[in-house]
């Protein structure tokens, strides 16, 4: 730690091989996609308005999105930035948008008549994407899962609850969820990451079969990567459970610092949050996310060696709303000019400075100015150590100086240097890119 800072940088996570890729591709999408598109107040509809097996069924009969939906999305994806993406092929509700021949509730018996993850797999292969697919270990539609008591079964209060219940054995319900998950790992070439969802109460661990099913779908898949959901926060445990997952993932928040486990060892972890406030497509929703936010956002996770996972969901014909192909093709403008700071990069060893943030990738380091400064931008113990600063949208140089008027006014400590856009120095320039300006510069020594 710097001896100005009383703020601790984290050290980079291990990354395994298997897992090397996820690490420099750094940003991904995800979009929900299901029956809940056609209600359209999100994805939890079934469970927050107790809806039956009969009344959700209109949505069943309505599921028909329009052919090239897939593509379409794919590009959008490759446009916005991204290199991974991930498709929620069932959700809690339990139907499946590919054709599993373990349940009839399923795509191939909608209006849509064909296997969705099929045509979505390979449109994002074809446009060279990572493949990701989410699979809900919750199922709301099979009979053999609980409802009464349960937090969330849209069955929880219905009057023939407990009598459902009585016919319910588990062990065929696990059955059911690992045969689904094989049909996924066999059935669609190479996937590249499993996202399973979710954990809670007694449901997790063993009572989902995690380290059965992780061990079979890796004999499928041997580079297969899974998240931490087959349990809750597994991957902080000291020893770490073997189903632990491969990274931990936080969702709709970012943490403070790269996150560690109990023994205080940094671990690989991905933020996931929404371009809305909502997973699905909602037709009352418009709390979009501005571009500048979302770059903000992945610069902050880069800069605690983590990822950004970012949700952007279809309307019921597949087809993604203009705004956010509007605010995700900005942020993809964005990381065209300046990916560099974030493809392959992770965070710095250095404190966090006043005016924004670091990220750095080999002896590269860069410096995202958020925040306007009065005159000269303070490098905080950086003298001597970093050369050639550049803008990295243009290569434009960027001055790299002493305070402006040594020896009459000195501050902030001898070991920092300073940097501006211009001369003079001690002048005060807008910042040539108000979301992020990103300044590259090479390091000539140790950083720390």
């Amino acid at each position: 730690m710097h001896p100005l800072s009383s703020t601790p940088f984290s050290s980079a996570p291990e990354i395994p091989l298997h897992l090397k890729w996820w690490a420099e591709a750094r940003y991904g999408w995800s979009l929900h996609f299901g029956l809940y598109s056609v209600a359209a107040r999100g994805e939890w509809v079934r469970s927050a308005e107790r809806l039956t097996d009969e009344q959700y069924q209109t949505y069943f009969d309505r599921f028909n999105p329009e052919s090239g939906w897939a593509e379409a999305w794919a590009e959008a994806a490759v446009r916005g930035g991204a290199k991974y993406a991930v498709l929620t092929t069932k959700h809690h509700d339990g139907f499946c948008l590919f054709d599993s021949d373990l349940t009839e509730f399923k795509v191939p018996n909608t209006p849509a008549g064909r296997d969705l993850v099929r045509e979505w797999v390979n449109a994002v292969r074809a446009a060279g994407l990572r493949v990701g697919l989410y699979y809900s270990l919750v199922d709301w539609h099979h009979p053999d899962c609980p409802a009464k008591g349960d937090r969330q079964h849209p069955l929880r209060d219905h009057p023939g609850a407990a009598e459902r219940d009585k016919a319910c054995v588990w062990e065929r319900y696990v059955d059911y969820m690992h045969g689904q998950l094989r049909e996924l790992c066999s059935n669609y070439g190479r996937i590249d990451s499993l996202v399973v969802d979710f954990s809670y109460g007694p449901y997790k661990g063993d009572m989902w079969g995690a380290e059965k099913i992780q061990r079979e779908l890796r004999a499928l898949q041997p580079d297969l990567i899974f998240n931490d959901r087959w349990d809750n926060e597994s991957r902080k445990r000291v020893p770490r459970p073997v189903h632990a997952g491969d990274y931990e993932q936080t969702e709709q928040n970012l943490p403070r610092r790269c996150l560690t486990d109990d023994a205080g060892a940094p671990m690989p972890w991905e933020g996931w949050f929404t371009l809305t406030n909502s997973w699905s497509h909602s037709t009352t929703d418009h709390h979009w996310k501005r571009a500048e936010t979302i770059i903000r956002a992945l610069v902050n996770c880069v800069s605690k060696h983590g990822n950004l996972l970012l949700n952007v969901s279809p309307d019921a014909r597949g087809r993604i709303p203009a705004r956010a192909l509007e605010i995700t093709r900005e942020t993809g403008e964005w990381l065209e000019l300046n990916g560099g700071s974030i493809y392959g990069a992770g965070g710095a060893p250095l404190p966090k400075p006043e005016w924004g943030r670091w990220t750095q990738k080999g002896d590269t380091l860069y410096a995202h100015i958020l925040e306007p400064v009065i005159g000269n931008i303070s490098l905080e113990g950086l003298r001597s150590k970093v050369s050639n600063a550049r803008l990295l949208s243009c290569n434009a140089e960027v001055i790299l100086a002493d305070f402006w008027n040594p020896g009459v006014q000195t501050f902030d400590d001898p070991e920092d240097i300073f940097m501006n856009f211009a001369k003079p120095t001690a002048s005060t320039y807008p910042l040539p890119d108000s979301r992020d300006t990103v300044v590259a510069m090479e390091c000539v020594k140790t950083l720390f």
